[in-house]
């Protein structure tokens, strides 16, 4: 309490109220509201760049001029490329397109310009700023960083302990009948 009276006398606070029909709704809906303010402070700390995973295909790119000194290197040259093209790949297959299809034709109709990116929910491409589709600068860096981080551990590490994937169990066919068998009548047929 003592916190926000301070910040309202200082002049820059507002108080957020926020509502629902249940408390999960209403924890729901807090928390997208401080993911939002987080991300609106870090735009502010450090910019933004294009949404929707543009500046990382952009990013990829430069890549291509890099070569390694041996095929270790090149490997993971690529294995680099690839994976900061994956956020707008994963974007475009969660819009229930072909992802890599919409990242092909980025690459190659933006080369030119840094903006350009595929708005998935218009499923059209465009200026990703002018569209107000953007990224905090920050979290870019920091999630690059970060990735690198864990990857630098990851290759130096002897050993490392996972979960092994769980395997589905096949999907069963479509409601109904059940199939041929039990059809009456038809015994000797089968």
């Amino acid at each position: 309490k003592l916190q926000e009276r301070l910040a309202k006398l200082s002049g820059g606070v507002a108080v957020i109220r926020v509502g629902g029909a249940s408390e999960v709704e209403v924890g729901e809906k807090k928390d997208r509201f401080v993911d939002a303010l987080n991300a609106t402070r870090a735009a502010v700390e450090e910019g933004i760049l294009p949404g929707g995973g543009a500046a990382l295909l952009k990013a990829s790119l430069q890549l291509d001029s890099v070569k390694g000194d041996n095929f270790d290197q090149n490997l993971g040259i690529n294995i680099i490329r690839e994976a900061i093209r994956m956020p707008a790949r994963i974007i475009a297959n969660n819009a229930g397109l072909e992802g890599a299809v919409i990242v092909g034709k980025t690459l190659e109709d933006g080369a030119a310009d840094f903006n350009y990116g595929f708005d998935a929910a218009k499923c059209e491409y465009t200026d990703m700023i002018k569209s107000g589709i953007v990224d905090p600068l920050k979290v870019v860096r920091t999630a690059l960083l970060d990735a690198a981080g864990v990857s630098s551990l990851l290759t130096t590490s002897e050993c490392m302990i996972v979960d092994a994937p769980e395997k589905a169990a096949p999907a069963g066919g479509p409601g109904g009948m059940g199939g041929m068998g039990g059809m009456g009548g038809m015994g000797g047929m089968m």
